[in-house]
């Protein structure tokens, strides 16, 4: 899906360098310490992570259970129906169209070369694929194959892979990430290891439908993709699901895909390339595209069912000034079934994200026990996030709020079981007014605001809080520091690597009766002083000047 124009991905990786003029501190709202349950936080994820919920896929059983106890969680903290206007689950939910496609009878991909020497890659270990087509049988036969370097058009960076090459109809093999990914700073034409929108999957199949390619096929390599094989074949080899939209995705390639690396190799040199040295020519501008005189095949069958799934929304009114609103979102969506480990082939994504979900209902709990605020407040549980941020893209263009009366709000995604930190994670440190919300409630709770150390990862463009930012609401992501009390970077590294190898969008993700809530406990304090000081204030932060979100925010401030 298009998230982003080309003339705003290209300031994301200079925006983490700006200076920020964030608010004074010492104006900022007196929040008492809130009186946040443990036990509700804990008990509701364990509830939405058991195996009776499936995963939480969109449109499963699992959606159904998740939406009826998180309506009963709403409730029972006190909240008011977030959707009085929708007839449907009393107000509580916003409907999401989405269409489900899931390949069936995958065959593996050929490739075949001049001599009319074959090769032959297994679906799932060597390859995934997937359509963006609503189509009964894709069938690709006989592509022309072409590498296309990052796949990277950025007028304003005068960058462009596809230049000098026509790919309609033809396969492309594209690199991850950004051509200087591996810049030890923030310095280049894409911002040195902080990826930019270019440098996402999510572009590079946009941009090559856009090309008129047939077939897009991803380089998968751990370091720039910054995940193992493990997380795509776990997430792409199940059902997935995609936006309505009007021509059934007749716009979109036909195949869109990953190999493994080692079969990228194999494909370059049956084109007579070297993929190293291709992927160094690739690092720089001027790049050309390569013809590889070889041709590719792959077909399978399509499951396809179009469905509704639901955002969940309850609202706490505002005391004085309730139409305006401060957000708390989380997605309570998960990859249902999938991949199996050792027979088990539920992804139960306990931490993420039912931890998040269930927060939405601790924190409910807190700002109720502490009376309405000045601003209303919206808790909303966002779908198909891990689809591509769908249920939160589709509230944000068609908002129950209008956007333009949404202060801000706070992200709360796969929330950390490692401990508590001295510091915390700020993910798009630098980019609005925001981070003085933060930073005022972090210094009552004695932590330091630290830059993502990892922005080679893209966190900025793979959680709900980017669906909102790209239209203009300022919204503040941070996670659980990298600095724990207890064996500090190290066993934050530790953790990080273990979830990251073994549980992340796997089945290994479940919940753990022996988990340390204190570090979850310690960040909910700060997401609820942040939300509760916006709530409490009657400033509108704004993202910083020259922030590639500015100008789409004083727009729609203006026109209220």
């Amino acid at each position: 899906m298009r998230v982003l124009t080309l003339a705003l991905v290209s300031a994301l990786a200079l925006s983490g360098c700006k200076k920020v003029d964030t608010p004074d501190t010492a104006k900022m709202p007196e929040v008492a310490a809130p009186k946040l349950s443990e036990t509700t936080i804990k008990d509701v994820t364990r509830t939405l992570s058991s195996d009776a919920f499936e995963g939480r896929a969109p449109g499963s059983a699992g959606e159904d259970k998740t939406v009826a106890l998180m309506i009963e969680k709403f409730k029972a903290a006190g909240l008011e129906p977030g959707n009085p206007s929708s007839s449907k689950d009393g107000g509580w939910t916003q409907d999401v169209p989405l269409v489900e496609i899931l390949a069936k009878n995958v065959s593996p991909l050929t490739i075949n070369g001049k001599d009319g020497v074959a090769q032959s890659f297994a679906y799932g270990t060597e390859f995934v694929a997937g359509t963006y087509q609503e189509q009964a049988k894709i069938d690709v036969k006989d592509s022309d194959v072409v590498f296309v370097g990052y796949g990277i058009n950025a007028p304003e960076k005068g960058w462009n892979d596809y230049a000098g090459v026509d790919v309609k109809g033809k396969t492309v093999l594209i690199l991850i990430n950004d051509p200087d990914f591996e810049t030890a700073g923030l310095e280049g034409p894409f911002g040195g290891k902080a990826i930019t929108y270019y440098g996402r999957w999510t572009y590079k199949f946009e941009e090559a439908a856009r090309q008129g390619a047939a077939a897009a096929l991803i380089v998968h390599d751990t370091a720039p993709a910054a995940y193992g094989w493990n997380v795509v074949n776990s997430s792409w080899t199940g059902p997935q699901f995609l936006a309505q939209s009007k021509d059934g995705g007749a716009d979109q390639t036909k195949l869109n895909g990953w190999v493994q690396k080692d079969v990228a190799a194999k494909i370059m040199a049956a084109g007579g390339q070297d993929l190293s040295k291709a992927m160094v020519a690739a690092k720089q501008k001027g790049f050309k595209a390569v013809p590889l005189d070889l041709k590719a095949g792959v077909s399978f069958e399509n499951s396809i069912s179009k469905k509704n799934s639901r955002n969940i929304i309850g609202v706490m009114k505002g005391a004085k000034r309730p139409d305006e609103y401060v957000l708390y979102t989380g997605h309570w969506d998960h990859l249902g079934r999938c991949t199996p480990v050792d027979g088990d082939d539920i992804c139960n994504g306990a931490i993420d994200n039912a931890t998040g979900t269930a927060a939405l209902v601790a924190l409910a709990e807190a700002h109720k026990a502490a009376g309405a605020p000045d601003r209303s407040l919206i808790f909303l549980a966002v779908t198909a996030e891990e689809s591509g941020l769908l249920g939160s893209k589709y509230y944000a263009e068609n908002p129950v709020y209008p956007l333009a009366q949404t202060v801000g709000g706070v992200n709360m995604d796969a929330l950390s079981m490692s401990g508590p930190a001295k510091n915390l994670t700020v993910v798009g440190m630098g980019k609005s007014e925001l981070d003085g919300y933060l930073n005022a409630a972090a210094k009552i709770e004695g932590r330091t605001p630290e830059r993502e150390p990892t922005p080679e990862k893209g966190f900025y463009y793979r959680s709900d809080h980017f669906s909102f930012a790209k239209l203009g609401v300022p919204m503040v992501y941070f996670e659980g520091g990298d600095d724990l009390v207890k064996g500090g970077k190290e066993a934050a590294d530790k953790a990080a690597k273990d979830y990251e190898e073994n549980r992340y969008h796997a089945p290994g993700d479940e919940f753990d009766e022996n988990w340390n809530w204190s570090g979850v406990m310690a960040d909910l304090n700060l997401y609820y002083r942040v939300g509760r000081m916006l709530a409490m204030t009657d400033a509108w932060p704004n993202w910083v000047e020259g922030d590639e979100f500015r100008a789409i925010r004083d727009k729609s401030r203006s026109a209220k």
